[in-house]
């Protein structure tokens, strides 16, 4: 940077929203500016770092230069910790003890809301706010520091976590009671991959978990899918009978336990993974921080309702 005191996040802002939108007039609609505005705040930056930050793409858009990204990227971190800052002094202000931001993968929203209400009945001083997403979603969280602590599957190899595994996190096979897979013992390959699988969005684990079985099984043989955005759209459509899923026992326990859901059996599966509690590894974890953790480490077995999960899936 030739002056980095020239720097503002006015400019970094208009930066933001040129490449997101893709140009200068949508990106000064977004931030209700003029587009000669929106224009000569990115040429300061320009101007400031010595580099092009933007160039144009085939259709005519806007996207980053290498160097823009990594404005970008530190504007949004930058971003983060002054929006975590001025919410942690709100806390205080009510007289919180502290605030920690709990990020949990969607598989887990099932459980999620029972360990923020027991962490609120054991320590009321301190502020949870719980956010839920898909694995990206998650981890991009971490990187940008929106979240202190995450509750997930397989940590992720960036950014760098410390992770302490929780209990297991055993993936099942879905269809309607009435299937004619579900309870016809150990079913063929060839039966499996002639199924309608139902399956999560591009960033979720659990799809890459589907993707990866169906992809050993058949090695490489093609099958039928249909996308859908969330477990509980899933979950209807399987129960109406549109195809079968792979998906977490922590999320259809319930349909299970009630006999709205069943489990088709086959070798290889239930596929078995593990729940992890991880924070970033260059985090200073504050005193609320190390409560929340210390908390669901002690807890993980009841807050994940293992016993419920490991009863429903019995043979």
């Amino acid at each position: 940077m030739r002056n980095l005191k020239g720097l503002t996040f006015k400019q970094l802002r208009a930066l933001e929203a040129v490449v997101e939108h893709g140009t200068i007039a949508a990106a000064a609609d977004v931030l209700s500016l003029s587009s000669p505005a929106v224009h000569s705040q990115l040429k300061l930056l320009e101007d400031n770092s010595g580099v092009p930050l933007v160039e144009r793409d085939l259709s005519g858009q806007f996207q980053a230069t290498q160097e823009g990204r990594i404005l970008i990227d530190a504007f949004e971190k930058a971003w983060g910790a002054l929006s975590r800052a001025a919410e942690d002094i709100e806390a205080v202000r009510r007289g919180a003890a502290g605030r920690v931001v709990l990020g949990v993968v969607s598989t887990g929203k099932y459980f999620a809301p029972g360990i923020v209400a027991r962490l609120k009945d054991l320590h009321p001083e301190i502020e949870i706010r719980l956010i839920v997403g898909n694995r990206n979603e998650i981890i991009e969280g971490l990187e940008a520091e929106r979240i202190d602590i995450a509750v997930m599957g397989r940590p992720p190899r960036q950014p760098d976590v410390t992770a302490q595994p929780l209990g297991p996190h055993p993936h099942v096979l879905i269809a309607k009671p009435d299937h004619p897979l579900v309870g016809a013992g150990k079913v063929r390959k060839a039966d499996i991959l002639a199924q309608h699988f139902l399956m999560r969005e591009e960033g979720s684990g659990t799809r890459i978990l589907t993707m990866r079985y169906l992809d050993r099984l058949g090695q490489g043989k093609v099958y039928d899918f249909t996308e859908m955005g969330s477990n509980e759209t899933i979950k209807q459509s399987v129960i109406a009978g549109l195809g079968v899923a792979l998906l977490s026992a922590h999320t259809v326990i319930d349909e299970l336990c009630s006999g709205r859901l069943a489990i088709i059996r086959a070798e290889g599966l239930p596929i078995m993974r593990h729940w992890f509690v991880l924070h970033r590894s260059q985090q200073r974890l504050t005193g609320a921080m190390q409560v929340v953790w210390d908390e669901i480490r002690t807890h993980a077995q009841d807050m994940i309702r293992s016993e419920e999960v490991a009863e429903a899936i019995t043979d």
